[in-house]
């Protein structure tokens, strides 16, 4: 592609303001002139050979041109004749140079760099109208039919739009034109607009109106016309632009929309908060504050500030940017309403919304790959449970007992009011483990065994793990699981305080279980915080006062002596369908610590909402079980469905395809 900028006028009627250089070198700010206005446009958009008929003062325009340091080539043409005939002849006379495809511009137009990446965006020929500006007396119109530009020209008023002789024109498009100015300019014809070749044509250039509506795309005729581009010009220059970003990785896609969008007015970047991040796909690798730095860092970015929640209100009315840029990838989907949310504020003031093609390069498909490929790694996946305590307040976490269940966990997304609701961790829970084994929960399974299913849930996952730790064994032998667990990438270590064969505490009092003393738990946490060789890793105490119906104060007791001692979380546990006990306990506590996070499994108390519990003081909330039990009836199902029937027909309708069970596995898997 070339440019082909017509600069072979006399520019008369601009005054002394071109008496010693072509109209194209009107200073139009105290940096650049309607002339390097256009070259940097040019440059910026990837076009490498620019041809530039020239004329009136052509040596003083040649050395202004290469005096610019553009990586541009430029071939200039001069119109011999320039004083006697029209720009028709000057494209004549550069024929030879225009045997590609062209984007076509006079050399007193000014436009706004939107105008511009939607002409050079056009698959199609086509030039730039206005449906908003009104039809000027004097100057260009474009008669339209069916989107079509049928004739352009001063005269024309039916059928027609305001008109800027900015083209771009596909070769085989030009072609067809060049031919008619060719065949004109051979006739003598040279005093008339080039365009009154292209009527001949009757639109078999195939010329599309590109309506700009009221962007600026404006030629400057005089010094009337010079005045209203300078002040659209600082208009457009204060205009501030905003965009939002979730990444931990600024990759060329990003760069791409960034310039983009700097190039429509000051660029203000939103960056998502690490709750807000973790709300809608996964924890990011990088604190926000470490991503706020990466924006600021980015030449020509105006502002970076921070945005809070998915959406937009409150940084959209705090800084009321004129234009929002996003990609074209929430038109649908889960993100609609955050748009809608948008296109609604920015209606309210006046704001525009620009959206750009996403970009679905595979390359950068791969470096996503290799940021989820980061998240499985021991010492990236093992901090993350204490980064999300830290950005969202209350973590979700659901059971996983083998590879399969895991990936259920990791992929399971719910869309909702413009969000994704998902589980933020998995629970590896001894019962479900046992279960899964077709063995009693009583720590029979050993810590080799159940080593190997936090392996092979890994093998396939990213979120981060919580282990439960049964009673954590003799102290002698916790110390070391402590340091087995943090070398698996293991987040938290759940540990209860009983003593003896372990019985579930779903039992309650039915079976005789024995808490473990004060002194003695508490030196436990102490071994195992002690041989701990991590910072983020966590151990958590669980306490059974109240599931062993030793009272209230018996656990807020335990509780701070555990915390005292060391425990980084607190668990604390009810068979009771009515929560209430275990509400009164988190009121209790609070009231003397504050930030000690509280471990909830609403196993029984499954009525309070998860917003309920993070507004009474909880942070985790562990789905201890569900999984398995829902597993097993429907396996049950399954099977007594098949033995009734002598066949499966009947049970096929409740089973999922295998092929849809088998895209849940990883490709690397």
């Amino acid at each position: 592609m070339k440019a082909l900028i017509l600069n072979s006028g006399l520019g008369s009627r601009m005054g002394v303001l071109t008496s010693e250089h072509p109209k194209c070198m009107t200073e139009i700010s105290s940096h650049e002139t309607i002339l390097s206005r256009q070259l940097k446009q040019i440059a910026e958009a990837g076009i490498e050979d620019v041809v530039i008929t020239t004329g009136y003062y052509d040596g003083v325009l040649v050395n202004y041109c290469n005096s610019l340091d553009l990586s541009l080539h430029f071939t200039f043409v001069k119109n011999p004749i320039y004083d006697k005939t029209n720009y028709i002849y000057s494209i004549y006379c550069a024929r030879e140079y225009l045997d590609d495809d062209i984007i076509l511009m006079h050399g007193d137009l000014v436009f706004e760099n939107e105008v511009f990446d939607r002409v050079i965006a056009s698959p199609v020929s086509c030039m730039t109208v206005s449906s908003m500006l009104p039809l000027p007396e004097k100057d260009f119109k474009a008669v339209v039919r069916d989107g079509m530009v049928m004739k352009v020209g001063i005269e024309f008023f039916n059928e027609a739009m305001e008109a800027q002789a900015l083209y771009k024109l596909n070769k085989g498009d030009w072609k067809a034109w060049l031919e008619k100015i060719v065949e004109f300019c051979e006739n003598e014809k040279t005093k008339v607009y080039a365009e009154n070749a292209l009527n001949e044509l009757n639109g078999a250039a195939n010329i599309h109106a590109l309506d700009v509506e009221n962007l600026l795309c404006s030629e400057i005729d005089n010094s009337e016309d010079l005045a209203v581009v300078t002040t659209k010009l600082k208009e457009i220059q204060s205009r501030t632009v905003y965009m939002c970003f979730a990444s931990d990785i600024v990759h060329g896609g990003h760069i791409a929309i960034i310039k983009k969008a700097q190039k429509l007015g000051k660029l203000i970047i939103g960056v998502l908060s690490d709750e807000a991040v973790a709300s809608y796909k996964r924890m990011p690798l990088v604190p926000a504050s470490e991503r706020k730095l990466m924006f600021e860092n980015i030449a020509g970015v105006y502002k970076v500030v921070e945005q809070n929640t998915l959406s937009y209100k409150e940084n959209l009315e705090k800084f009321k940017p004129s234009i929002v840029v996003h990609g074209d990838d929430w038109v649908t989907g889960f993100q609609r309403p955050i748009r809608d949310e948008v296109t609604a504020i920015l209606a309210t003031y006046g704001g525009k919304l620009v959206e750009y093609p996403y970009s679905n390069d595979p390359k950068y498909a791969e470096i996503d790959a290799r940021t989820r490929s980061d998240l499985a790694m021991p010492d990236i996946r093992r901090g993350r449970l204490k980064r999300m305590l830290d950005a969202k307040g209350l973590v979700t976490v659901m059971e996983a007992h083998d590879g399969l269940t895991g990936l259920i966990v990791e992929n399971t997304v719910v869309h909702q009011n413009g969000g994704a609701h998902q589980f933020d961790a998995m629970w590896i829970s001894s019962l479900c483990d046992s279960t899964a084994k077709g063995k009693p929960d009583i720590e029979l399974v050993d810590m080799t065994s159940r080593f190997r299913t936090i392996e092979d849930i890994t093998e396939v996952t990213t979120k981060p793990i919580i282990f439960d730790g049964d009673t954590g064994g003799k102290t002698e032998h916790f110390v070391y699981t402590v340091r087995s667990l943090e070398r698996l990438g293991v987040s938290m270590v759940i540990i209860e305080d009983k003593t003896g064969l372990k019985k579930n505490s779903l039992f309650g009092t039915e079976v005789v279980q024995t808490q473990d003393t004060i002194e003695n738990f508490s030196a436990k946490i102490r071994a195992g915080k002690k041989a701990q060789r991590t910072k983020e890793f966590m151990i958590c105490a669980r306490i059974e006062s109240l599931i062993l119906e030793q009272g209230m104060e018996d656990a807020l007791t335990r509780a701070f002596a555990f915390v005292e001692a060391g425990a980084d979380a607190i668990m604390i546990h009810s068979r009771k369908k009515d929560p209430s006990e275990i509400q009164e306990f988190i009121e209790k506590f609070r009231a003397k610590d504050k930030t000690t996070p509280i471990v909830l499994v609403p196993t029984s108390f499954n009525s309070v909402t998860e917003e309920e519990w993070k507004q009474r003081g909880a942070n985790i909330i562990i789905y201890a079980n569900q999984l398995m039990r829902a597993e097993v009836p429907a396996m049950q199902k399954a099977a007594e469905m098949i033995l009734e029937n002598h066949r499966a027909e009947e049970c096929d309708a409740m089973l999922m395809p295998f092929k849809d069970i088998i895209r849940l596995i990883p490709a690397e898997g």
